[in-house]
């Protein structure tokens, strides 16, 4: 029987994984991907999990960075059948007492919801959306890219001066409460900031915050946070159909068993069934770091020192997700939340300092901080007329929620949160879908103990410290082999940044200066690790 060659192998059919798998095929490469799960997508997905005619997102849902990131935006996947769709407002936070901030496509009514607050924040609120409108395309080119993003940094230093180039790297650094604080009076701008920044794993008070909530609300502003029309699934769906018009092939459940390595390149790999697959240019690996190095690769063809730092890798906290079913819409005391996709529920601005306090201890935090997701308000085609399909999900410690009693005892918490301000919340329950660490990641092994964004995001592990401290690129300490997923800079979420990445990396291994390019990355990987 002859083993199976392509110019690629990509391990894993997440969306990262997709993404480069169709960049190189646009170059004119085989590609084959080996998904281990029945389904592509990885946390991309959609199902009728809680009744028929409810269509459910499983894992992401709503998809900000998809609508600027170059990667996702460079593949024209409207061409392929997808399509977005938005909720009337793009979020709000209701705070416990249902004073509610609302962040809306329209900068009028974000700057008049915030002026509720405190009058003169609406206006603040214009200079941040001025000044990020100066900033955008140069940062968001720089914030995607690999290291070191030589061009588009000066593209950026160009537009602001030193001065303000010194300006924007302290912003980065600080923690989005303070963040706030500096610029806002109110507690509904400052929220709007903060609870964007609990998006990732980072406490409102850790350093480096301040920009994943700022980044948040100004693509907020002016992207809003779209849905694929008809589920996450879509987008799955569409970047399958693009790479498959150009040759590329998905298998699933087909799990990779190791990364075969002769002389310090990879050569391919070998499935779980033990048959090899010949990659002549390059694997691409998206999955978690830790699961790559340390169960794929043989310990021999990675240095002491890179296994040493790969040991203090950070997870991001575990979540909890439950997916309803609604017989009606969520009755909000709060009206301006009703036509909200995205709401921000269960705290002030202490609350989330308090949430995050409570998780870096290692506790299940008393008053859980909610994101929750409107979809059929965002996307009618979501569940029948009259009807909404909806989730929420929350952070809690690694290694807790692993037994089903005390799983169902935080769902019940959750709801109860919805209740407070949403009397009679509970009663419309047709269904509920329950997921907690341990079912997340048997369902997607790359959500490890419930971690969904593929590492930490505080600063010790982002740009040229992610995965571990290096280059900020995805070449690995083997030959043509590249780190596809997450857990390589840019990081989590739906972007393909990670992706991209790779595979930029993979075609100029393979290209005219490919030699030199190995050089270096060797160079590089003795000087960090020798």
């Amino acid at each position: 029987m002859s083993t199976e060659a392509f110019d690629a192998v990509v391990i894993g059919a997440g969306h990262n994984g997709l993404v480069a798998a169709n960049l190189l095929a646009d170059e004119g490469w085989s590609v084959l991907v080996l998904e281990a799960t029945a389904h592509p997508g990885g946390a991309v997905r959609t199902a009728e999990v809680t009744e028929p005619g409810f269509r459910n997102d499983l894992f992401s849902a709503f998809y900000p960075m998809s609508a600027v990131s170059p990667a996702i935006r460079g593949l024209r996947l409207e061409e392929y059948g997808l399509s977005w769709r938005h909720a009337p407002d793009v979020l709000a936070h209701v705070l416990p007492d249902d004073r509610c901030a609302v962040l809306s496509r329209d900068i009028d009514r974000t700057a008049a919801s915030v002026d509720e607050f405190a009058p003169g924040d609406g206006d603040a609120w214009r200079r941040m959306v001025e000044q990020w409108h100066e900033l955008r395309e140069p940062l968001l080119e720089t914030l995607f890219s690999s290291f070191p993003p030589v061009r588009p940094a000066l593209k950026l230093l160009r537009r602001t001066g030193t001065g303000d180039a010194l300006r924007l790297a302290r912003m980065l650094t600080l923690p989005a409460r303070r963040f706030g604080d500096e610029l806002f009076d109110g507690e509904g701008a400052k929220l709007l900031v903060a609870g964007n920044a609990a998006h990732s794993d980072l406490s409102v008070d850790n350093a480096g915050s301040a920009v994943f909530g700022w980044l948040m609300a100004m693509i907020g502003q002016d992207e809003g946070f779209p849905v694929p029309a008809g589920g996450a699934g879509e987008l799955t769906a569409a970047l399958l159909r693009r790479l498959e018009s150009r040759g590329g092939k998905v298998h699933c459940g087909r799990p990779v068993r190791e990364v075969l390595v002769a002389g310090g390149r990879a050569m391919g790999v070998r499935d779980a069934d033990g048959a090899p697959v010949r990659a002549h240019k390059a694997v691409l690996a998206d999955i978690p770091a830790p699961l790559l190095y340390g169960e794929l690769l043989a310990p021999e063809w990675l240095p002491p020192r890179f296994v040493e730092d790969l040991g203090r890798f950070q997870w991001d906290s575990a979540t909890v997700k439950v997916d309803w079913a609604l017989s009606g819409p969520i009755p909000w005391t709060a009206e301006a939340a009703r036509g909200a996709g995205t709401i921000h529920l269960g705290t002030d601005l202490d609350g989330l300092s308090a949430f995050g306090g409570e998780l870096a201890r290692g506790r299940t935090p008393r008053r859980p901080f909610l994101l929750l997701g409107q979809m059929t308000t965002s996307d009618p085609d979501r569940s029948p007329p009259g009807t909404e399909s909806a989730w929420a999900y929350t952070h809690v410690p690694r290694g807790t929620m692993e037994n089903r009693a005390a799983l169902e005892r935080r769902a019940r918490r959750m709801e109860e949160t919805v209740e407070a301000n949403a009397p009679g919340f509970t009663g419309l329950i047709k269904a509920r879908y329950i997921q907690g660490p341990v079912e997340l990641a048997d369902h997607d092994p790359g959500l490890v103990g419930g971690a969904v964004n593929g590492g930490t995001a505080a600063i010790h592990q982002q740009l040229f410290f992610r995965p571990v401290l290096g280059t900020g690129r995805p070449d690995t300490p083997v030959d043509r082999l590249f780190l596809a997923g997450a857990s390589a800079h840019p990081g989590g979420a739906v972007h393909g940044g990670p992706g991209a990445n790779a595979a930029r990396a993979a075609l100029a291994r393979s290209g005219r200066l490919g030699t030199g390019y190995a050089a270096l990355i060797r160079a590089a990987h003795r000087a960090l690790y020798s």
